[in-house]
C-alpha cells in the first residue's frame, strides 16, 4: 500500500535513523515508557511531517506504543528517500518521496486520510485542512490533532477564530521546549548550513537580510552574525523591530534592504514578502532563500515575470536573468531551504520537539473526551518533563526551591 521512491534504500535509512536516535535520548526514554504502557493500542495516527531521520525516531516511538501509523511528507523536497524506505520496512504506511509535484503531494495526504486516523500530527496544517475541506466524514472519529510549526498554528488559529475548526488541536509549536530551541537554534543553524551547502559562499563580509524577527528569524540572524555577516532585519511588527534593534541588528524596510543585501532569507510565515519591486533593486548576483514553511514568501511569479531567461545551475540553485541585465539566484525553488538543500534541524534539538509530540499524543488519548474544537497549548507538565529529561540527558543538575522559598513565592504578606 505504501508508495516511496526505492525500498532498496532501507538499509542506508536504518543506519541514518540509528544515528539520529543516538542523539535523541529524551525520545528513547519515552519510547521505553511506551513499550511498557502501550498507550496507542488500537489507535490510528495520521501524520504529515517532513520525512527525515529525526521524524523516523518519533514514528518508531509512537509505533512502540502500539499505534498504527500512516505518514505523508509535508514538503515536496524534504523527504529523505532512504528514511521513507526504512519506515516501510518497519511496518509504517508511508506515502512520500523527494521531488513530488503538487498533485502527487496531495494524493499522499489523501492516502494518509484513507487510514481513518484518530489522532493527526501536522507540520503546516495541510492534513487538517484537507480533512475540513474534503474529508469531513472523518471528523467524528478524530480525538484531536497536533501542529508542529508556526505557519500551521497561524492557519489553525484563523480556522478556530472563524468557527471553522471542528476538532481540538494542540499547538506544539508554541510551547517553550519547542519554539525556544527548535525554532531558534534548529532553524538558525540548519538554514545557514543549507545556504553554505548549496552555494559554498563565504558569508563573512556579506550583507545578510533576514525577513522576520520571530524565534526562527532570530536564530537565522544570530547564526549569520556569528559567521561574520552584516545582518539587516526587515519587520512589520514594531515590537520585534525594536527588539532586533536592541539586539544590535540594523533594521530597515524592504526597499532599503533590497539595495544593500547580498543574501536574502525569508522567515515570516506570510506570502509575497519579497516581490517584483524588490527584485529590481537588488545587486547583481543576489541570493534568495526561504526558511518559512510554504514556498510563497518569495514571489516566484513576480520573478518569472521580470526575467528573460532561467538556468538550473545545480540541484539547489536556479539563475534568473532579469530583463534589466542583472542575475539573481533562487535556492531550492523557494521551498524550505534547510530541508530541501540540507538535512534539516540537528537531531538533538528535534529530540525535544518530538518528545513534546509523543507525550501530547498520549495526553490526547487520555483526555480527548474533555476537549473542545479549539487550539490548545501544550500542558505545562509535559513541557516541564521534556525540559527535565533533556537536562538529565546532558548531565546537568539544577537547584530546587526550599520550602521557605516556595512559601515566599506563593504569598503576599512578606515584603521588603
Amino acid at each position: 500500500m505504501s508508495k516511496v521512491k526505492n525500498l532498496n534504500l532501507a538499509k542506508e535509512g536504518q543506519l541514518r535513523v540509528g544515528w539520529a536516535a543516538s542523539q535523541m535520548p529524551v525520545l528513547q526514554i519515552i519510547k521505553e515508557e511506551f513499550i511498557k504502557e502501550k498507550p496507542f493500542k488500537n489507535i490510528v495516527i495520521g501524520a504529515c511531517l517532513h520525512v527525515t531521520k529525526e521524524t523516523a525516531v518519533l514514528i518508531e516511538t509512537l509505533q512502540a506504543g502500539g499505534a498504527k501509523i500512516f505518514l505523508a511528507g509535508s514538503n515536496p523536497l524534504s523527504t529523505q528517500d532512504d528514511v521513507a524506505a526504512y519506515l516501510v520496512k518497519k511496518g509504517i504506511e508511508v506515502f512520500a518521496w523527494r521531488e513530488q509535484n503538487d498533485k502527487e503531494y496531495y494524493w499522499c495526504i489523501e492516502k494518509v486520510l484513507d487510514g481513518k486516523p484518530q489522532i493527526t500530527i501536522d507540520d503546516g496544517a495541510d492534513l487538517v485542512s484537507a480533512i475540513h475541506t474534503k474529508r469531513k466524514n472523518l471528523i467524528k472519529n478524530i480525538f484531536a490533532g497536533q501542529e508542529e510549526t508556526t505557519t500551521g498554528v497561524i492557519r489553525l488559529r484563523a480556522m478556530a477564530n472563524e468557527g471553522f475548526l471542528k476538532y481540538p488541536i494542540i499547538a506544539v509549536n508554541d510551547t517553550p521546549t519547542k519554539h525556544m530551541f527548535d525554532n531558534v537554534y534548529g532553524t538558525g543553524q540548519s538554514t545557514i548550513d543549507a545556504l553554505i551547502r548549496a552555494t559554498n559562499i563565504l558569508l563573512a563580509g556579506k550583507t545578510l537580510v533576514v525577513f522576520g524577527y520571530g524565534y526562527c528569524g532570530r536564530g537565522v540572524a544570530n547564526r549569520g552574525r556569528g559567521m561574520g555577516a552584516k545582518v539587516i532585519i526587515c519587520e512589520v511588527d514594531p515590537l520585534k523591530a525594536l527588539q532586533a534593534t536592541m539586539d544590535g541588528f540594523i533594521v530597515k524596510d524592504a526597499d532599503q534592504a533590497a539595495q544593500e543585501g547580498d543574501v536574502f532569507i525569508t522567515v515570516t510565515g506570510n506570502k509575497n514578502v519579497i516581490r517584483g519591486e524588490h527584485f529590481l533593486k537588488m545587486k547583481k548576483g543576489a541570493i534568495l532563500a526561504n526558511a518559512g514553511h510554504f514556498n510563497v514568501e518569495i514571489s516566484i511569479p513576480d520573478l518569472e515575470k521580470i526575467s528573460r531567461k532561467k538556468i538550473k545551475i545545480s540541484n539547489h540553485i536556479k539563475e534568473y536573468q532579469l530583463k534589466n541585465g542583472r542575475k539573481i539566484y533562487l535556492l531550492a525553488e523557494g521551498r524550505l531551504v534547510n530541508l530541501a538543500a540540507a538535512e534539516g534541524h540537528p537531531s538533538s534539538v528535534m529530540d525535544m520537539s518530538f518528545a513534546d509530540q509523543a507525550l501530547c499524543s498520549r495526553w490526547i488519548v487520555e483526555n480527548h473526551q474533555k476537549l473542545k474544537p479549539k487550539v490548545y497549548e501544550v500542558p505545562k507538565e509535559i513541557d516541564q518533563k521534556v525540559a527535565e529529561l533533556k537536562l538529565k540527558s546532558l548531565g546537568i543538575e539544577i537547584d530546587k526551591l526550599t520550602k521557605e522559598q516556595k512559601k515566599y513565592l506563593a504569598s503576599w504578606q512578606e515584603g521588603t
